[in-house]
């Protein structure tokens, strides 16, 4: 019975399973900030993660067509749209708003939960066809690969304008701009890098997620020097 329902309703389940690992980042990474944010523009935020990906799933499809067979310029424009999109939701939500964006944290803050919104739709999307096709064991390692790679790449990367964002709140305007225009290029680099290590075949998983996870930890280590900023 529960199966039927399963692959009768394969989204309620790829929701859940992209959505219970979203939620447990979501409170890791909120008891980082010693202000919380209103629960309000959490929400927003998370919600406006997760539409991009509608928005950036058409644009995905044209290069998809028009550069068949060219992994490294394919992965570069996804990666640009997928960082522009994200980043382009959340300042229109949240970081535009210096009434709610008040210290340097809340930038990054709000960065990660744009970008876990945007992971919890992807890997729904991405776990349906396996359910579709009652496979729930590979759906189930399917999202645990994707909790501990995908979507920590994607808090990385999203993660990496946010600081950039932190080290410029107290600059000038311009320098503001500078910073976030430098945070956008290094996130694609590092978006990239991830897509084209995962493709190449010749890198160990465990290595590549290895690096993601020293990531996060230098992630952490930014996190305790932004705290302290001071203008």
């Amino acid at each position: 019975m529960a199966l039927d329902f399963i692959q009768n309703h394969p989204f309620i389940l790829a929701f859940l399973l992209g959505l219970i690992p979203a939620l447990v980042w979501l409170w890791f990474w909120m008891k980082e900030d010693i202000h919380p944010e209103p629960a309000k523009m959490v929400t927003l935020s998370f919600v406006g993660g997760m539409l991009a990906v509608l928005f950036v799933l058409p644009f995905e499809q044209l290069v998809y067509t028009h550069f068949q067979g060219q992994n490294t310029i394919s992965f570069i424009l996804w990666s640009a749209l997928e960082e522009t999109f994200k980043f382009g939701f959340v300042y229109f939500i949240a970081l535009r708003n210096k009434v709610i964006t008040d210290e340097p944290i809340d930038d990054i803050i709000y960065l990660i939960v744009s970008a876990l919104g945007f992971a919890t739709a992807e890997n729904t999307l991405f776990l349906i066809p396996s359910i579709n096709i009652g496979d729930l064991t590979s759906t189930i390692v399917s999202g645990n690969m994707r909790f501990v790679g995908a979507s920590l790449l994607h808090i990385i990367s999203s993660a990496t304008i946010g600081i950039c964002m932190a080290l410029a709140f107290y600059k000038t305007q311009t320098k503001k701009r500078l910073y976030i225009v430098v945070g956008i290029i290094l996130a694609i680099i590092l978006h990239t890098l991830f897509n084209l290590f995962i493709m190449d075949g010749t890198y160990n998983i465990f290595f590549i997620f290895g690096i993601v996870w020293i990531g996060i930890i230098i992630l952490l280590l930014m996190f305790e020097k932004i705290k302290i900023l001071k203008h």
